[in-house]
């Protein structure tokens, strides 16, 4: 009881908007599932109106999460962070991209609490912002250049990728195996910058280039509307120039798919740690091959399968170890992992799956939904779903839910 009635004098609405975009709720689904108005819902999310204690009580059930995951934060993230870049609006729904969004904020919520216990590095990513108007200008590639400058890289292949973003304080972890369909994605916000990587793509190689993707957008588009054809076009061209700059590898790459081709390609891939795919594309860009070669050797790729499967050396991705260091550290101290759910007020299995080092450590956790139907296409729940009969079952058994208040929103 003691944590609804503080959840309610510190009721932040954004809190039980990003709940609820959690669950892959619209407005009027939430309201249902609690049996109250829309119109109360929405006026709790924009502040209009404060819930009372039995409300906080019943949002917590409704939603399975701690009713201080409602409390107020040091900051309030939603209304200073920027838009999360996402590969295609097209294809990714409003309800799936405000999901994606959530997750990432739920990510930072746990890092700042392992930060109230160990230093994690300084932000440190340069901006240098690019003109959408100017695509062919080469600033993209300029961009790419001027952050191995800053960031003091060595000539030659990038070594691990991951690793070299979160020295530089970004965050990055993969999303829920439940938000497979969104691809990576990118955003800054007040705290530190973060990358959230797809927990499927298990390919190394691709996965490097989806990191460099994402970097380039921390880079160059911090003001720029997401998810526009030129601004992936830039990130692509931004990744390609960090991961192969020009003037290294121009003269690497075959002028003609010859024989031998096939095996320098293979080898340049192993050495750069990007696909064949990236390198062909490279290729062409820099004028090595032309429009024809670079056309049959996609046509061959396909032949063979590797479009999506690449044979390749190394078979293990790229791993995080920002936050699963940082626990290992902890739980060494004596601070257990349930004390960090705790601080955090988030679900515990959304916690093991922002802290864990590959998608495959964790398990999926219940996503069933009951009499309510199936969820919105392509957008699970990524919290355990109550129905609205199971929410009226539970105020039985909870004293906190009895209608005392007459307060309580209709």
């Amino acid at each position: 009881m003691r944590r609804v009635v503080e959840a309610s004098t510190f009721f932040d609405g954004s809190r039980l908007k990003i709940a609820r975009q959690l669950a892959g709720l619209r407005k009027s689904q939430l309201a249902e599932l609690i049996e109250k108005s829309p119109t109360a819902v929405a006026a709790w999310e924009s502040g209009a109106k404060r819930p009372t204690p039995t409300n906080v009580a019943q949002l917590a059930l409704g939603l399975s999460v701690d009713p201080g995951f409602f409390s107020a934060r040091p900051v309030d993230l939603s209304s200073s962070t920027s838009l999360p870049h996402f590969r295609s609006l097209r294809s990714t729904s409003q309800l799936a991209r405000d999901q994606a969004s959530a997750y990432g904020l739920l990510a930072v919520d746990i890092a700042a609490a392992f930060e109230r216990h160990v230093e994690f590095p300084d932000a440190n990513i340069p901006a240098f912002p690019v003109d959408l108007a100017a695509n062919g200008d080469g600033a993209p590639e300029a961009a790419a250049r001027a952050l191995r400058d800053s960031w003091a890289l060595e000539s030659g292949p990038l070594g691990h990728l991951v690793r070299l973003l979160e020295n530089h304080g970004v965050l990055v972890v993969f999303s829920a195996p439940q938000t497979s369909a969104v691809d990576a994605y990118s955003f800054d916000c007040p705290l530190r910058p973060v990358v959230v990587l797809n927990p499927v793509k298990r390919d190394y190689y691709r996965q490097r280039f989806d990191v460099a993707h994402e970097l380039g957008h921390l880079v160059m588009h911090a003001d720029a509307e997401p998810g526009g054809r030129t601004v992936e076009e830039q990130a692509n061209r931004f990744a390609a120039e960090l991961l192969m700059p020009a003037d290294e590898i121009s003269e690497l790459l075959p002028t003609s798919m010859g024989r031998h081709a096939w095996t320098t390609f293979g080898q340049l891939k192993e050495q750069w740690g990007v696909s064949i795919q990236a390198l062909l594309y490279r290729a062409r860009h820099l004028g090595r091959l032309g429009d024809v070669s670079y056309r049959n050797a996609m046509i061959s790729l396909s032949g063979k399968g590797w479009r999506r499967d690449e044979p390749g050396l190394v078979t293990v991705i790229e791993q995080p170890s920002l936050l699963p260091h940082a626990l290992d550290v902890l739980q060494g101290a004596g601070i257990s992992a349930d004390e960090l759910i705790d601080q955090s007020r988030v679900p515990a299995e959304l916690f093991e799956i922002v802290t864990a080092r590959t998608p495959s450590e964790v398990a999926v956790p219940n996503t069933t939904f009951d009499d309510h139907g199936p969820a919105p296409r392509n957008v699970v729940s990524l919290l355990p779903r109550v129905s609205a009969r199971k929410v009226s079952e539970q105020q039985k058994h909870h004293p906190e839910l009895e209608p005392h208040s007459k307060g309580a929103e209709r």
